[in-house]
């Protein structure tokens, strides 16, 4: 495994993340995750994203007891705050009221005394963001968490962000955006405004949902048991790349993988890495044998030629526009 500062922090995490968005506490059983958790640990990953709504909390939790008796230091555990996370009107968004409610609700579940990186999920267009930010600099003073991010914010959410955090003598480290092959949408603004304020992405999806990985084929049905078949599993956000035109170009994708000598999962992972600007890439896994596939993309390079070859074949399905980024105008 190789290592990455985040931003320019001093924190050091694994170039690629263990996540468990849409696996644990839903798709995949409690041994399963606990089997995905121990071969990401063999892999040499030390950082695991989570967050508070995942799995309706759950995910939290199984990821906590999976972790327990190892080593604290050794680890970096990322979790989120903005989603709902009941039926009151304060469960959600960016308050001050919810996000100290939030924190401790996720270092019960997590079973630590705090979290390397704490993130705001989204913005929060009903919360002034001074209160935001005072109140993670609060959550970071208390040393409930190390250091700030965001994710899926704008460009200009981000340089605001940046300046209170500053002002608050609080880190604000990263943002966790969506990024692959196909979706681009951070590189135009985002990712300039981050280079220039020391801000590191996370990124998460860099398969596209499994969409990278060459398993949808074109005129076919999704395999059963896929995310493309099940609603808990991400089947509405996946749709949008579950085109012929979309996969017959995926497809095309297969023989640079080969020359290349990885797999076409390997191939999108290693392709997001090669942007300086992204710290880790985030994956998940419902089998250990994905996790030993995903890892074997760190450390990766990719000449010039490979990467010139696969924006022939994908620039016309490319999503670029940074209007795609966006957060709810209302919290949900």
């Amino acid at each position: 495994m190789e290592f990455r500062h985040l931003g320019r922090s001093g924190l050091m995490v694994s170039e690629i993340s263990y996540g468990n968005w849409i696996t644990h506490g839903s798709q995949v059983e409690e041994d399963a995750a606990f089997a995905c958790v121990r071969a990401a640990l063999d892999a040499g990953i030390t950082t695991f994203d989570t967050a508070d709504v995942y799995a309706g909390t759950r995910a939290e939790d199984v990821l906590g007891r999976a972790l327990e008796g190892e080593r604290r230091e050794g680890l970096e555990i990322f979790t989120k705050v903005y989603w709902p996370t009941g039926p009151g009107r304060n469960d959600r968004g960016l308050s001050r009221k919810h996000i100290m409610e939030s924190i401790n609700g996720s270092l019960r579940r997590l079973r630590t005394d705090y979290v390397d990186l704490y993130q705001a999920h989204r913005y929060d267009h009903s919360t002034p963001l001074e209160e935001t930010m005072e109140a993670f600099a609060d959550v970071v003073h208390s040393g409930k968490a190390l250091y700030i991010g965001v994710s899926e914010w704008k460009a200009s959410e981000i340089r605001a962000a940046h300046q209170l955090a500053r002002e608050l003598h609080i880190p604000l480290v990263s943002n966790q955006p969506q990024y692959s092959m196909l979706w681009r949408v951070i590189e135009s603004e985002v990712v300039p405004t981050s280079e220039e304020l020391g801000i590191g992405q996370i990124v998460w999806s860099p398969i596209a949902q499994g969409v990278l990985s060459g398993k949808y084929l074109p005129g076919q049905p999704p395999p059963a048991g896929s995310r493309a078949t099940d609603e808990k599993s991400g089947a509405g956000f996946i749709s949008r790349f579950m085109t012929d035109e979309v996969l017959n170009r995926v497809q095309r994708l297969k023989p640079l993988a080969e020359q290349a000598g990885l797999s076409m999962a390997q191939l999108a992972v290693a392709w997001v890495l090669q942007n300086p600007n992204v710290s880790s890439a985030i994956v998940g896994a419902s089998r250990p044998e994905q996790v030993h596939d995903n890892v074997k993309a760190a450390g990766v390079k990719l000449d010039a030629e490979l990467l010139k070859a696969i924006d022939e074949i994908v620039d016309p399905i490319v999503e670029r526009d940074p209007a795609r980024t966006e957060s709810p105008a209302e919290r949900p």
